[in-house]
């Protein structure tokens, strides 16, 4: 396997056109490699500047889960630090967690943040919305997103072997319009989210949540929704 190390987009896109399969840290892809075979030609972004950007509203696609820190939002943030463990947060990055797994840690965060996904294609960089980039895995530069007022997660208790963890993203969003909840929650391989708007009572918005694509979850999985929202909420007013 020949590996490319483009250091502009580019040569990235050249690389893409010459067949080339991308790869982050390749934690994900090195044992299905091993058993069905390895890529004649492969592409890492890590000396691509526009996919290690990092920083307040944006974060790039070869960023490693463990350099992630308190310049993006406590939902993403928190979502990064829960993956895996430490030696797999330093090699696994951004786009390999949300492009590459099933498990799609970070999905439910960058949802809640309202995240745009930049991609590289054929015809150059482009902007599109997350479900393009779970249903048809593009090459992805990075995300950007607006800043929350405040955002929380939470990562509930598992056993190990068994069901993946129930996680609950929760971000305040503030526009000229008002102030929306935005909730995401991954229930075992499924991402499903919901917003509200909310204006003083906290038990609407929760109510009108409730109405959303999240109404099927378990009784569980809202006492821990409650307790996000509530969190959040909390951090808003401090702040």
């Amino acid at each position: 396997m020949l590996l490319r190390l483009p250091t502009t987009v580019s040569e990235a896109r050249e690389c893409l056109a010459e067949g080339a399969v991308p790869i982050g840290g390749a934690t994900l892809l090195w044992a299905e490699w091993q058993r069905d075979g390895f890529p004649a030609l492969a592409m890492s972004l890590r000396g691509v500047p526009e996919a290690n950007v990092l920083g307040r509203g944006t974060l790039g696609a070869a960023v490693v889960l463990h350099r992630i820190d308190d310049r993006v939002p406590d939902v993403l943030r928190l979502a990064a630090a829960s993956v895996g463990t430490g030696a797999v947060r330093r090699t696994a990055t951004v786009g390999g967690n949300l492009v590459g797994s099933t498990l799609r840690c970070l999905l439910p965060a960058a949802l809640v943040l309202e995240a745009r996904a930049s991609v590289l294609g054929p015809d150059g960089v482009r902007e599109t919305e997350l479900s393009e980039v779970t249903a048809k895995r593009p090459l992805l530069l990075g995300l950007r997103w607006r800043e929350p007022v405040a955002s929380a997660y939470r990562k509930l208790p598992a056993d190990p072997g068994g069901r993946p963890p129930l996680t609950v993203s929760v971000a305040l969003h503030a526009d000229t319009s008002g102030r929306r909840l935005r909730v995401a929650v991954r229930d075992g391989y499924e991402v499903i989210d919901g917003d509200a708007p909310y204006g003083d009572a906290p038990g609407t918005a929760l109510r009108t949540l409730r109405g959303t694509g999240l109404r099927a979850l378990p009784e569980a999985a809202w006492d821990a929704v409650d307790e996000q929202v509530e969190a959040v909420l909390r951090a808003a007013d401090d702040g």
